[in-house]
């Protein structure tokens, strides 16, 4: 038997009293592209109250194959054992044909997972870029509510649209391989930039002298980059952690903590997040205004018309484009959009 739905006051209660089946239940919400369960996600993220103490938010990122499920799941661990709650948000990459994700990174932590104090939520990127999903903030937000303090993302890995997680965090860390030296013209200089704190990851056994010389070649590359000073007083700092035999992961949770401390008592960490409110507001409004151009009859009419003669070449992809752009000031097709 299915359970009934839950309206957006029980949904609230339950967050605030830290209900994982609530939390997800709302996270599901989130997440959902229909036009009536976006106005009641609204309307939630409207009624939660701000937490007693924000949680700390980090974002993991890092190439392919430098262990950030297992570092993430240690660093986990060994957060929940002093008593913090601590949520992770996995994303994973969206095929671009079937709109699918294999959603496999719960299954990469399963110890975690198990933990009471712990969350794991994993979510499709979608469509959208930065390496994250397309409701993290809003996610992030009811994790807060529901008393996590210490939130990580894991990114769907390093890329040219990575950086925009920084938008939504308080903290970036990057996670490079022990020979990683050797590949640092291929890492964009925006992740360097912005990365806060840099893990070098899997600095053990035959690695050791690979990870100690990486970690020197990173540690003089930092002076070198024109970093903005938006986290105001804090030094971006290079560790060296090995997530199997769990080095260095009490080291970097000091770090994260630091930074919390240090960017709370300057204000610096209350002041990015106004900036990133700014932003969260555009790109609500960018995202409603997609929606609602692309669910009105008179666009979804010239679509169909138009996207067959593009694919026959009969029209150019530019011209279509900008018959389909004018619906917008009622010169196209139709009426205006939202004049249903």
């Amino acid at each position: 038997m299915l359970e009934p739905e839950r309206s957006e006051p029980e949904l609230t209660a339950g967050i605030r009293r830290g209900e994982r089946r609530a939390l997800a239940k709302a996270i599901t919400l989130m997440e959902s592209s229909r036009a009536d369960d976006d106005r009641r996600a609204a309307a939630l993220l409207e009624s939660l109250p701000a937490p007693d103490e924000p949680a700390l938010r980090v974002a993991i990122s890092g190439p392919p194959g430098a262990g950030k499920s297992t570092l993430i799941e240690t660093l986990g661990l060994r957060a929940v054992a002093s008593g913090l709650r601590t949520a992770v948000l996995t994303i994973d990459p969206s095929s671009r044909r079937s709109g699918g994700s294999i959603l496999g990174d719960k299954t990469r932590m399963p110890r975690l997972s198990a933990h009471p104090l712990a969350f794991i939520r994993p979510s499709a990127a979608g469509t959208t870029l930065g390496g994250v999903g397309r409701r993290t903030r809003e996610t992030m937000t009811l994790l807060e509510a529901a008393g996590y303090g210490l939130i990580l993302v894991e990114t769907v890995g390093v890329g040219q649209s990575e950086t925009e997680v920084d938008g939504m965090v308080d903290l970036f860390v990057l996670v490079l391989l022990p020979n990683a030296g050797d590949e640092l013209q291929g890492i964009k200089r925006g992740i360097m930039e912005l990365a806060g704190l840099i893990l070098i990851n899997k600095a053990d056994g035959v690695f050791t002298q690979a990870a100690e010389l990486t970690h020197a070649q990173v540690s003089a590359a930092l002076p070198l980059l024109h970093r903005e000073k938006n986290d105001a007083g804090w030094q971006p700092r290079v560790l060296m952690v090995s997530a199997l035999e769990e080095r260095g992961i009490d080291q970097t949770l000091e770090a994260l903590r630091t930074f919390q401390r240090q960017m709370t008592a300057n204000g610096a960490l209350a002041k990015k997040r106004l900036r990133q409110a700014s932003g969260w507001m555009w790109d609500r409004v960018h995202d409603g205004l997609r929606q609602r151009f692309l669910a009105d009859p008179a666009v979804q009419r010239l679509a169909a018309e138009l996207e067959p003669q593009v694919r026959r070449g009969e029209v150019g992809a530019v011209m279509a484009a900008e018959r389909m752009l004018r619906v917008l000031d009622g010169s196209g097709n139709g009426n205006h959009v939202g004049n249903h």
